[in-house]
């Protein structure tokens, strides 16, 4: 699935796809709330009232930069909070090839924040140790996102699951010298920069594309699902300041209500990019094909 943004082209590449067993993510999300939102069906949720969720990476190709924003949650991983998410071994990197990039055609890496699946496929595992899965690429991390996460490698109260993330899909980046630390409005290209939109982590950010008069923007988790843009006030479990992530996605789809600017959501599953319209008290995604 890709989408072009003037001279731009967004590819999608999906690992994994879920119906269902979103209830921990999403708790107000109930199947009988969510029937209530009649346009999610069938895209963001089936019949019976299920969330349907989406774990992929988009690719970025300008025409000087190719440039892979999140990288999922990548194989052999252990030590992840969910069961399912450890020793994994899917077919990611043959199936970016096979979208045309191949893992040393990307020269950027860009991380929207540092939660385990946006950061697995950073590195791969050869020969018992972490190496980055794309060696030609600069990786970019947040300079606050990145310092609040090597803090919590020595915080005793910090999540063990979160700090082997750091250890085996970032820390393995700095050691190679691959990182580069930004700030939340850093410019990549004439084509891409970013936009701070804190609340989920310290220091998330989504990622803006403009070219020849076109605009849209990649997400991130500022928003998990389309249903918290029918339901703002719908924090996901993993949002760690749920007052500023709340005001974060209602600023966000207020100010892009009724504009030409196509959202691409980093977690929607389906045709995952579409318009903002307002809808009632909040607003809905008006699906655009890709």
């Amino acid at each position: 699935m890709h989408w072009q943004v003037g001279g731009v082209r967004v590819t999608k590449v999906v690992e994994l796809e879920s119906t269902g067993g979103s209830r921990f993510l999403l708790p107000q999300a109930t199947p009988e709330e969510v029937q209530k939102i009649d346009w999610l069906a069938p895209h963001f949720a089936d019949e019976r009232g299920r969330l349907k969720l989406s774990v992929h990476a988009l690719v970025i190709e300008t025409p000087e930069r190719r440039i892979i924003v999140d990288t999922c949650l990548g194989n052999d991983k252990q030590g992840r909070a969910i069961p399912h998410w450890n020793e994994r071994q899917g077919s990611f990197l043959a199936d970016l090839a096979a979208a045309g990039y191949p893992a040393e055609s990307i020269d950027t890496v860009l991380c929207t924040h540092l939660h385990v699946d946006h950061v697995g496929w950073n590195t791969r595992l050869v020969e018992g140790a972490w190496v980055p899965t794309f060696p030609q690429a600069r990786y970019i991390f947040g300079r606050r996102e990145f310092e609040h996460w090597q803090a919590q490698q020595t915080d005793p109260l910090g999540r063990a699951d979160q700090r082997t993330v750091f250890e085996d899909s970032v820390r393995p980046i700095l050691d190679a010298g691959l990182a580069e630390l930004v700030e939340t409005d850093h410019q990549l290209c004439p084509e891409v920069r970013l936009m701070p939109t804190h609340g989920h982590t310290p220091g998330h950010v989504s990622v803006c594309i403009s070219s020849n008069g076109e605009d849209a923007i990649i997400t991130g988790d500022l928003a998990h699902h389309p249903c918290q843009m029918a339901h703002p006030h719908w924090n996901s479990t993993a949002d760690m300041d749920p007052p500023a992530a709340e005001a974060t996605r209602r600023g966000f789809f207020a100010g892009l209500a009724g504009k030409p600017v196509l959202v691409i959501g980093t977690h929607f599953a389906g045709p995952t990019a579409g318009r903002v319209q307002r809808h009632g008290d909040g607003f809905r995604l008006l699906v655009c094909s890709a």
